[in-house]
């Protein structure tokens, strides 16, 4: 029976051994090592990107983070993850589930995320969900920074748009503007440029007497 024991422990451990993720070889103890890679396993099966997990783990052991530290950040990933693909849809690609992850724990509630697929329709999200994470972390309210993505997507506003938008927030902020008015006034501007007449979205003012369309002002 010991003989048996033994033998079954034996093919366990091995097949840990050939379940692990490479990168991750001896960055930590047995037991720690083992949660990892179970929590990549479990995102692999579920045709979640792993990237992420990994990179965040790597990060983790660089750093020397304890390990119950580590392991709640990867759930916490994993879990994001998880989350912007059910909003986004099983057919997400990685890059877009990846952004909407980070929409997510900027903040964003999943029904935005949905709302904004839905408006996009089959073109990519990536850009626009990487856009509004930006936006919160730059200080705008997570209300205004989805009310302004979504009304660039309702107004047609393609990937350059939303980049441009980001740029032109920082150097409005770094000009001492207020974070949640730069962002309202820059995306105005970009959607009338976009779609003629379109309205504002809530809380978004419109443009100034004598602003001319068709330009970005300096500051809001």
């Amino acid at each position: 029976m010991r003989h048996l024991v033994l033998a079954a422990l034996a093919i366990v451990a091995t097949s840990v051994v050939e379940a692990q993720e490479p990168r991750l070889e001896g960055r930590f103890d047995p037991a720690t090592s083992a949660v990892v890679n179970q929590l990549i396993d479990s995102a692999r099966a579920s045709r979640l990107p792993i990237e992420p997990i990994v990179d965040k783990a790597l990060e983790g052991a660089a750093k020397r983070a304890p390990a119950e530290r580590i392991v709640a950040a990867l759930r916490t990933l994993a879990a994001g993850l998880r989350s912007a693909r059910a909003a986004l849809g099983p057919r997400a690609s990685e890059g877009d589930i990846v952004a909407g992850a980070g929409a997510i724990r900027a903040g964003t509630p999943v029904e935005t995320l949905t709302r904004i697929k839905r408006v996009r329709g089959n073109a990519a999200l990536s850009v626009p969900l990487a856009v509004l994470s930006d936006l919160v972390a730059r200080g705008v309210p997570v209300d205004t920074a989805a009310n302004v993505i979504l009304h660039l997507a309702q107004s047609g506003a393609s990937d350059a748009d939303y980049t441009g938008l980001e740029r032109g927030v920082a150097r409005d902020i770094g000009a001492g503007a207020p974070p949640g008015a730069a962002a309202a006034i820059r995306a105005r501007v970009v959607a009338a440029d976009g779609a003629g007449a379109a309205g504002p979205p809530a809380g978004v003012p419109g443009k100034g007497p004598g602003e001319p369309k068709g330009r970005i002002p300096d500051r809001p």
